[in-house]
């Protein structure tokens, strides 16, 4: 039975490579340094939340009833998950770390921030995710607000 493919290292957290590629129907093997791609170094709970988006159509109040989330807390994740696949800060979006001299929808967006490494913590301290996981998913975040 076939395993995912993990994307980091379990010894120093570095990025793994595929070396080898193997079609089972042929036989035909290819050896080289592949990557997984953008989408094979996202984390379980990455991936769920991004199942979970396609099949909403990308309606976030959808979202919340399928996960049993509050909408600040999957708008929060949905953002982590736009920057985690390497498509940065939206342009008409302040930077978390500015939201205090940004006005109220920067601080709002810093307070959600906070929140959802709040409940990345509850649930790591849950077992619910792994360290890994937990550190995958606040590092997605960005950075510390002010």
């Amino acid at each position: 039975m076939p395993h995912d493919v993990i994307s980091t290292c379990p010894v120093c957290s570095g990025e793994l490579a595929v070396t080898r590629l193997h079609c089972r129907s042929c036989g035909t093997t290819l050896e080289g340094d592949f990557s997984v791609g953008r989408f094979g170094r996202l984390s379980r709970e990455q991936l769920a939340l991004l199942e979970s988006f396609l099949r909403s159509r990308g309606n976030l109040r959808d979202m919340e009833r399928e996960l049993s989330l509050s909408y600040p807390t999957v708008r929060s994740r949905v953002e982590a998950l736009v920057r985690a696949l390497g498509f940065g800060p939206r342009g008409d979006a302040d930077d978390a770390s500015d939201a205090s001299d940004a006005g109220p929808d920067a601080a709002a967006d810093a307070d959600t921030i906070l929140a959802t490494r709040q409940d990345i913590l509850e649930r790591l301290a849950r077992h619910e995710i792994s360290a890994e996981d937990a550190a995958n998913a606040i590092r997605s975040l960005g950075r510390k607000p002010r």
